[in-house]
Parts: structure tokens; C-alpha cells; sequence
């Protein structure tokens, strides 16, 4: 099947063949046809299928006739993150190219000013993360009683992220009589109540059993020991023929952190956690698709819906909390039909969550055995906590020759040991006879402090 065959109008043909696309994929397929017939979708796909074209496009043809009114969007697009609502506004940009559609980007992190002055001219397309829509419509700077069309994108992300009360808030603001799009990689309970109550007879579509990897992905397991994954991963940067990652930490710190080590080994490296403004998070992933940087340390705030073309590789260097996280993660690379791979570290403790990632998908993923990989292909000396290294004069190392013990911090309880340590292993004192001065009572030791006979003004009170 081509797109020429399921009736898209001649402009967006022509700017789906300029972008490179000829056929569409199973949930393009499916969804766009009924998309067309102003029929309510419930669609489940895993990530990289394809998706967003699957409502976009339909929407552009669906929208082509028509006139928007100030503060008036005629149709909404909801997104969990700012990376996925900026990345929906580029695919409306690219393939509406040959329409005369207006769009709105309600995000937050950047200024309300130029957002409210688009909405006064009035929008086709308004495409939002909830905490910023429900400001402005707070504000009453948004009317969402013209809205002919609603897309909840990524549901089970809202989910995840609190935001169904909200999307249930929005929706009663809406018009009873209009169509609603509602798209996930899964169908929990509560997304399943939101549909209940929300769409109309809805056409329900899966393209693929939910959570389950995308097969064009190998996957592996690498068993390691927390203090030495900076150290096995700069090792498989090497040896796997990387063309660009995603590296995926759970915490910001951590993102911080390794992005900081990666730079410091001369890798080109940046990063992308929910503590960075929009603007530059902006900047870090267009310098991650252009090339100018080819390893992106990240949250979770990247992992869904972040549309890179041919990323070869995706690291867990943390074992995902969450099993949905895993399949969004991964699905970061082997998109669009091409290979990928994916690599997760575990640590002893990261045992259960592994089992519950296995459990969810399916089927057992290879395991790699424990890997201890010297840092920079060098042989390491083992690092003696709590000791002083002697002196001498050799050359500081440069930052590529240390090891990830050197950059890690130590848990409290050994910096202390550590600390004691040194005290323990000075040589013996030196043996002196203590006798009290015959003078003034007072203890002479012969070592620091003072030794002299006590002061007259202390002896005051004192019976001597």
C-alpha cells in the first residue's frame, strides 16, 4: 500500500515524497482512513511506529477547509512533555508545508507573550502540554469551545506524569459533539476508564501486542559492578561501533554527573534532564540531530517520543524503576524499519527490576556476563581508599587515565573509615617518661600542647 491509496490530498503527497516517504506503516494504515471517516480511534502502538503521522496528517486534510477565530483553536493536541509537543509542531511544519494552516506551541519554560499573541489571531492547530493550557485558559486567554478535534497523545505518559485529572478537566470544556483521537503504547485501567467516558463509539486499532519491544532491537543485559560502569561503558562507546546514543540515567544528578566524565574522556557528549530551560534543551537536541554531538546523556523526560533519525544505540546505564520505561527507552533507536541495539546495565540490586521487565515483555533477554573493562584499554592499579599516595614526581594522569573510582563520590560511611584510617597507620609515637613538674603539679608530656608549669591565674580555686 502506498499513501496515494488511501485518499491523502496531492499536497501532502507531495510533501510526504519531498520528506522521503512513500508507504505508510501499519498504524498509518489503519488510523489515517478512519481519521478521514471522523470516526473516534483509540490506537495502540509501540513507540517508533509511526504514530504521530498516523493523526497528523489526516488532521492537515481534515482542517484544510476551514476559518479560525481569535482565542478559538479548532483543534487540540495534548502531549506529556515539551520535547514531544515541539516535536508534533515540526511534523505539522514539514508536512503541511503546502497548506495554509495556522499552529500554535503552548509549552512551558519560555515566555506566555509570544503564545498568547498567536492564539489572539486565531489557530488551526494548537498543540499543548497540559500545565501550560490550563494557565492560559485560567487566565482566559484561550476559548476551547470551537475545538472540532482532540488528540491525547502518549495517554499512559499522562498517566504516569499525573496529568488524567487535568485531561478530564479539559475535556469537559470541550464540545460534546467533536472527534477524539486517543493514542498509547498501553491500555491500563485508568486509560481505559478515560476512553469509556470521554469517546464516542471509538474504532479501536493495534498495530502490535502492548509492550512489546520492537523486534529490529537486540537487546542485551550487561552484569556490572556500580563503580565500574563509567569505566564498561566508555569501553562498549568503543568497541560497538557507535554512531550516536542515548545514554538514560534515572536521575538528574546522574545525567549531570556522566555527562560531565563522557566530556572530560574527550567524547562528544550532552545532556538533557527537566532541571534545563527549554531553550536549552532545545539547543542540546538539535546539536544531537545535527551531528554535533553524538551521545545524549538523558532522564526519562526524553524517553518517549524523542524522534531522532538512525540513532544506532541506547544505553540504560540505570535499570529503568518502571518495566513501560524499558520499551520506551529502548525504542529510541531501531525506528522506522532500521537495526538497533540496546544495552542495560545491572547491579545486584537492580535483579528485581529486571524480572519485572522480562515479565512484561515477554521473553528472556541475553545476558552478558560481568565485565570488568579497564578504563581507556589501559591496565588499572587498584585504588586503596583512605591512603595518601606517596610522594613523588611523576606527571599527574591526564583525565582520560583515570578510572571511574577517582570520579565517583564515596558513600559517607567509607569516606569516614578513610578518614580514620590514616591516623591508625602514622609511625609509633615517641616513647617519653610523663611526670608531673615539680613546681606547679602540672603533667609535662614532652609532645604537642603545652608543657610548661600552669599559669598562676588557672591554678585559682585549685588545691595544690
Amino acid at each position: 500500500m502506498r499513501f496515494a491509496d488511501i485518499g491523502l490530498s496531492d499536497e501532502l503527497l507531495r510533501a510526504l515524497s519531498e520528506a522521503g516517504y512513500d508507504e505508510p506503516t501499519p498504524i498509518q494504515a489503519a488510523a489515517i482512513p478512519q481519521v478521514q471517516m471522523m470516526r473516534d480511534i483509540i490506537a495502540i502502538a509501540q513507540t517508533g511506529t509511526g504514530k504521530t503521522a498516523s493523526f497528523v496528517l489526516p488532521m492537515i486534510d481534515v482542517l484544510a477547509n476551514g476559518r479560525a477565530r481569535a482565542r478559538m483553536p479548532r483543534s487540540l493536541i495534548l502531549e506529556p512533555t515539551r520535547e514531544l509537543a515541539a516535536q508534533v509542531a515540526e511534523n505539522f511544519e514539514k508536512y503541511g508545508k503546502y497548506h495554509k494552516l495556522s499552529m500554535a506551541l503552548l509549552i512551558g519554560g519560555v515566555q506566555m507573550g509570544d503564545q498568547v499573541k498567536a492564539l489572539e489571531k486565531g489557530v488551526d492547530v494548537l498543540i499543548a502540554t497540559p500545565g501550560r493550557l490550563m494557565d492560559l485558559f485560567e487566565r482566559g486567554k484561550i476559548l476551547l469551545t470551537g475545538c472540532e478535534m482532540l488528540v491525547i497523545d502518549e495517554a499512559d505518559r499522562m498517566l504516569d506524569m499525573g496529568f488524567i485529572p487535568d485531561i478530564e478537566h479539559i475535556c469537559t470544556k470541550l464540545p460534546a459533539t467533536r472527534q477524539t483521537l486517543l493514542f498509547s503504547a498501553t491500555m491500563p485501567p485508568p486509560i481505559k476508564k478515560l476512553a469509556d467516558k470521554f469517546l464516542s463509539n471509538p474504532k479501536y486499532i493495534e498495530v502490535a501486542r502492548p509492550a512489546t519491544a520492537n523486534v529490529n532491537i537486540e537487546q542485551f543485559l550487561v552484569n556490572v559492578s556500580p563503580m565500574k560502569k563509567r569505566d564498561v561503558l566508555r569501553d562498549l562507546l568503543r568497541t560497538e561501533n557507535v554512531s550516536n546514543a542515548i545514554i538514560f540515567c534515572n536521575r538528574k544528578t546522574t545525567v549531570r554527573e556522566l555527562n560531565t566524565s563522557l566530556q572530560r574522556h574527550g567524547l562528544r557528549s550532552g545532556e538533557i534532564h527537566g532541571d534545563i530551560d527549554q531553550a536549552s534543551r532545545q539547543k542540546q537536541l538539535e546539536a544531537f540531530k545535527n551531528g554535533d554531538i553524538n551521545l545524549l546523556v538523558a532522564s526519562d523526560v526524553a524517553a518517549r517520543g524523542l524522534d531522532v533519525k538512525g540513532v544506532s544505540h541506547v544505553f540504560n546505564f540505570d535499570a529503568p524503576w518502571h518495566p513501560d520505561d524499558y520499551i520506551h527507552r529502548i525504542g529510541r533507536t531501531g525506528r522506522a524499519g532500521a537495526k538497533g541495539k540496546a544495552f542495560t546495565f545491572v547491579t545486584k540490586a537492580d535483579e528485581e527490576a529486571i524480572e519485572s521487565i522480562e515479565k512484561l515483555i515477554g521473553n528472556k533477554i541475553e545476558r552478558l556476563g560481568q565485565i570488568e573493562a579497564p578504563a581507556d584499554g589501559e591496565e588499572r592499579t587498584p585504588v586503596k581508599r583512605g591512603r595518601k599516595a606517596p610522594a613523588s614526581k611523576a606527571k599527574e594522569p591526564l583525565p582520560a587515565e583515570r578510572s571511574a573510582e577517582t570520579e565517583a563520590p564515596e558513600p559517607k560511611a567509607v569516606r569516614a573509615k578513610a578518614a580514620a584510617k590514616p591516623a591508625r597507620e602514622k609511625s609509633a609515637p615517641k616513647t617519653e617518661t610523663v611526670k608531673p613538674d615539680q613546681s606547679s603539679g602540672a603533667v609535662v608530656s614532652g609532645d604537642d600542647g603545652w608543657n610548661g608549669p600552669m599559669p598562676g591565674f588557672l591554678s585559682v580555686g585549685f588545691d595544690t
